[in-house]
């Protein structure tokens, strides 16, 4: 009882980059998280711990070096949870789905996140604007409190 009306009071956000140029983490740490949107004045946390998170939000091409971890830090996370993919290489790959050449885009990519999990919200954008960002986790936050 104590952890349900916990986490109605304070979100934890865990951010997982999966591959890319690290443009959207950029996004969501440095912009999301600065003094100018501040997203911890409404009790919205980043950790960096999954059995304490209640949203994951990715980021990234899905590379198949990080296909296996991101599904078991998604198994860590306590239900209700919410993933956000962020930005278009989480959302269809981006510029890195056909790297490779001959060799294709099975050799290095795995694919999108809802490929591998579950994905509740998307944010297109390469990179997405934060006030978007900000916008698909207020989306994630309703699953996570009425789930």
């Amino acid at each position: 009882m104590i952890k349900k009306i916990a986490r109605k009071k304070c979100i934890h956000i865990m951010l997982v980059y999966t591959g890319g140029c690290n443009g959207c983490d950029i996004e969501v740490v440095n912009a999301v998280f600065s003094p100018f949107y501040d997203a911890e004045q409404y009790n919205v946390f980043l950790t960096f711990n999954p059995r304490e998170a209640d949203i994951l939000v990715v980021s990234g091409c899905v590379t198949k070096f990080v296909e296996e971890s991101l599904r078991k830090i998604y198994e860590k996370i306590p239900e209700p949870k919410a993933v956000v993919a962020v930005g278009s290489c989480a959302l269809m790959g981006g510029v890195y789905k056909n790297i490779g050449g001959d060799l294709g885009v099975s050799d290095f990519v795995a694919g999108p996140v809802e490929n591998i999990i579950p994905v509740d919200v998307k944010v297109p954008g390469c990179a997405p604007r934060p006030e978007d960002i900000i916008a698909g986790i207020a989306k994630a936050i309703h699953k996570v409190v009425e789930g």
